[in-house]
């Protein structure tokens, strides 16, 4: 093995292990403090499968323990590798100590969200995209930091923010709410409740994606979005909470003013969550039959262009119905070759991005 190649892998053997260490500690985090730590709405299905999660657990952490070795051989560095081991020492030592009861949180921080999430969508995508890239780049690739920090705010106080995005709807529109047509809408197939969810969140979100676009002050917080000059699948988590709120306090209103059924809402938050991850990845598929269906990663990074062709176009999350239908639909035989905004890039550090919108600048035009 020639030292190049052994360099490059025991630097991503480290930074995997470390990655992995960190989370097999957060989980160790939910084991012990399930009250307070994990979603209340996922605690019964953990306590019924505690064997399966707590065999993760120990694969997880013999995967930290390994990888880090391996880094520490490849790289004859204590400083490479040695991280990731004492975090997975740390995780076997907190797997001996007693769960601690709190009593049951009216809302918790969800960090088994993140951890899950985080470890499930990464053994997906990331060989996914060695294997069928668009385009050629590193798995930790320029602001990756950045994006899992917008992750892990994201993901881990997912239950937050849900409630904020709630309240506006609550608040302002109870009076349109009838209990006896929610109760017929909830009495449908849970198919067509499904395609119904998707029709309406989608029309609201695709204008209120609009807006973000055509008025200067919120293009300052959905800049940081499109601040991304690489696709991959941990890109799509890039957003300003501010960002985050308004839209999911829009894509709710109709949810709440319909009454869709429990089982409904469950299956098209799991479509959500997949297919936001999976349009943003950086992998070549084209999908002839469905590029016009449903948003594919094609079509969305069209969206995310800088290339003259592609700006404000494909603002439907995942319908290019409404783009079609309001005349902004965009998607060529060609992928784009860009990405980014335009006339100024936001920075690139988290604590800068989440500052950039409250700045005072004279440009405030969109793809600023």
């Amino acid at each position: 093995m020639n030292r190049r190649l052994r360099i490059n892998l025991g630097k991503r053997a480290a930074v995997a292990s470390g990655l992995l260490g960190v989370l097999c500690v957060l989980a160790e985090f939910c084991f012990l403090f399930p009250d307070l730590l994990v979603t209340k709405d996922a605690l019964p299905f953990y306590k019924a499968n505690l064997d399966l999660f707590r065999g993760i657990q120990w694969t997880a952490i013999l995967a930290t323990l390994l990888l880090g070795a391996a880094s520490l051989f490849l790289l004859r560095s204590r400083l490479h590798g040695l991280l990731g081991m004492a975090l997975a020492c740390v995780a076997l030592a907190m797997r001996f100590t007693d769960s601690v009861e709190t009593g049951p949180a009216t809302v918790s921080a969800g960090l088994d969200y993140f951890v899950l999430e985080l470890l499930v969508l990464g053994l997906v995508f990331i060989p996914l995209e060695r294997m069928f890239a668009l385009r050629r780049q590193r798995i930790f690739r320029r602001g990756w930091q950045t994006d899992l920090k917008h992750f892990f705010v994201s993901h881990a106080g997912v239950q937050l923010l849900s409630v904020a995005a709630m309240v506006p709807a609550q608040a302002l529109f109870a009076w349109a709410v009838s209990f006896e047509f929610q109760q017929a809408v909830a009495a449908q197939p849970l198919w067509l409740q499904f395609i119904q969810i998707l029709l309406a969140v989608d029309l609201v979100v695709y204008w209120v994606h609009r807006a973000f676009h055509q008025v200067p002050w919120l293009w300052s917080f959905h800049a940081i979005h499109h601040s991304s000059r690489e696709m991959d699948w941990l890109a799509g988590s890039r957003m300003h909470p501010v960002d985050v709120l308004v839209t999911r306090a829009a894509g709710f209103l109709p949810v709440f003013i319909l009454g869709f059924s429990q089982a409904a809402l469950v299956a098209y938050v799991a479509f959500v969550s997949f297919h936001a991850v999976f349009i943003h990845a950086n992998v070549r598929w084209r999908f002839p039959y469905l590029r016009w269906l449903i948003a594919t990663p094609e079509y969305h990074h069209w969206h995310h262009t800088s290339d003259e062709e592609g700006l404000d176009k494909n603002f439907a999350g995942f319908l290019p119905l409404w783009d079609l239908a309001f005349g902004t639909a965009h998607q060529p035989a060609h992928w784009p070759k860009n990405y980014g905004t335009v006339k100024f890039q936001p920075p690139e550090d988290y604590l800068g991005q989440l500052a950039y919108p409250f700045k005072q600048r004279k440009d405030r035009t969109p793809y600023g």
